[in-house]
């Protein structure tokens, strides 16, 4: 209905009938989806701001941007190209817009907040990874989301590219028989790894370490990859490298006075868009997107491994390294028939071939070597599907990569109690962190 018809005919009648103001929104902004953002840094403009207007521009209209820093969600208006109102109160942009569908990409620390609030406020919800950071968090959003029917997607991009979707139907296919265990070993480089080690991300209280931010993704993939819900966890992890284990620091790279001697130094006003988002900003919070790796409140750990039983009795060896030369993985499936052995080697240190392998090796039987396109941008391609999932579903899941509340639950679970496991120096059993029940099948 064109909105000129509808106030035509509807203005004479609205005090007379049961439409909400919620209704009225949605029939002006016609079959488009109402869509809010909290959190424009980097991250929501990019994945969920710019790429989903690209995409799904005549499908999606976003009514409001919140942010707590003013400059920051200024900034991000302006990049969108938007022209709906900013916030730096989520509450009063929910009562104000009314969207259908929340996206939330804040501080791991905040998610839980602004889901749980989201879905109150009847808003569906868009979560990045983690869906959140610690135990009683995670049971909250369960709660919430029974309570209110609102649902929670957290957005597992990993499981769309097609390499990981190939080792899913290799595992499906039978081919190695009943996988008994594996061994997964994620490499971050002094690239991308210390990043992690310059911003919020560096303390424990905002992004429930490592284990729970970046490793949720993996820990994902395993119990997408073996069908199974996590058991038991044993962890180790210790602060090696990054942090305190050095001679010298400063707050953060621009005005540091060792920066001529110091290897991790970083210019961020080469990066135009870093430069707007945050170092034009900071004069309202403070926040210095170019933090140094040595700062001494760094509380996280920088090499981890984690013993993880699952129920169906599949065990895997799991460890994620933060200062690695090279980017990449390995990973490696041993079944009753057969092995499957796969690794990435990331475009940030490699000279990249256009495929990424698979290797599949049957037991007194042959070997082959499969080879997967990775030419498509956005982590192989993966980016591009898990937001058409989202935004433009067919009702097509034959992989089941769609990703759920209680698989954004057991993904952070494995985590957290990796955390807990290396503060006791005990394993953790799953089902006494949240009232979710493990199951040797996925559900």
């Amino acid at each position: 209905m064109l909105r000129r018809t509808f106030l035509q005919t509807t203005g004479t009648a609205l005090a007379g009938t049961l439409l909400t103001d919620n209704a009225l929104a949605a029939a002006l902004a016609g079959s488009r989806k109402r869509v809010a953002m909290v959190g424009t840094g980097h991250r929501g403009l990019g994945m969920w701001g710019t790429s989903v207007l690209k995409e799904f521009g005549d499908q999606i209209e976003f009514v409001g941007l919140c942010d707590i820093n003013p400059g920051r969600v200024a900034t991000g208006k302006k990049m969108l190209g938007v022209k709906c109102p900013t916030f730096t109160d989520f509450d009063q942009m929910m009562k104000q817009t009314k969207p259908e569908l929340l996206i939330v990409t804040t501080v791991d620390a905040t998610h839980d907040t602004f889901i749980i609030k989201g879905m109150e406020y009847g808003a569906d919800i868009v979560t990045e990874k983690p869906m959140t950071t610690d135990e009683q968090k995670c049971e909250a959003i369960l709660q919430a989301e029974r309570r209110t029917g609102k649902k929670v997607m957290v957005t597992f991009n990993y499981r769309y590219s097609p390499h990981r979707q190939k080792i899913y139907e290799l595992l499906r296919s039978g081919v190695i028989g009943d996988v008994t265990s594996a061994d997964f070993h994620w490499y971050l480089d002094v690239h991308h790894g210390a990043d992690y080690f310059r911003r919020w991300h560096r303390r424990r209280e905002n992004s429930g370490s490592l284990l729970v931010h970046k490793a949720s993704h993996h820990f994902d993939l395993l119990n997408w990859w073996l069908d199974s819900d996590p058991e038991s966890v044993y962890g180790n992890g210790q602060l090696n490298f990054y942090g305190k284990n050095n001679a010298f620091r400063h707050t953060h790279c621009r005005p540091c006075p060792h920066k001529d001697k110091c290897q991790f130094y970083w210019d961020i006003t080469k990066d135009e868009r870093l430069t707007k988002i945050y170092v034009d900003n900071e004069k309202y919070d403070g926040y210095h997107r170019d933090g140094c790796v040595w700062r001494e409140d760094v509380d996280i750990f920088d090499k981890m491994a984690v013993q993880i039983k699952y129920v169906n009795n599949v065990q895997v060896s799991y460890s994620l390294t933060t200062y690695s030369p090279y980017e990449g993985y390995r990973i490696s499936f041993n079944g009753t028939k057969g092995k499957i052995d796969a690794w990435i080697k990331e475009k940030q240190t490699w000279e990249m071939e256009p495929f990424d392998e698979i290797q599949v090796t049957t037991n007194f039987g042959k070997r082959e070597l499969l080879r997967i396109p990775n030419t498509e941008e956005g982590h192989g391609g993966g980016d591009v599907r898990l937001r058409k999932q989202i935004f433009a579903p067919d009702g097509q899941d034959p992989f089941r990569q769609a990703a759920r509340s209680r698989d954004g639950a057991l993904a952070v679970l494995i985590g957290i109690a990796a955390r807990k496991s290396i503060d006791s120096g005990q394993p953790v059993k799953i089902a006494d962190l949240t009232s979710l029940k493990p199951q040797a099948q996925r559900v």
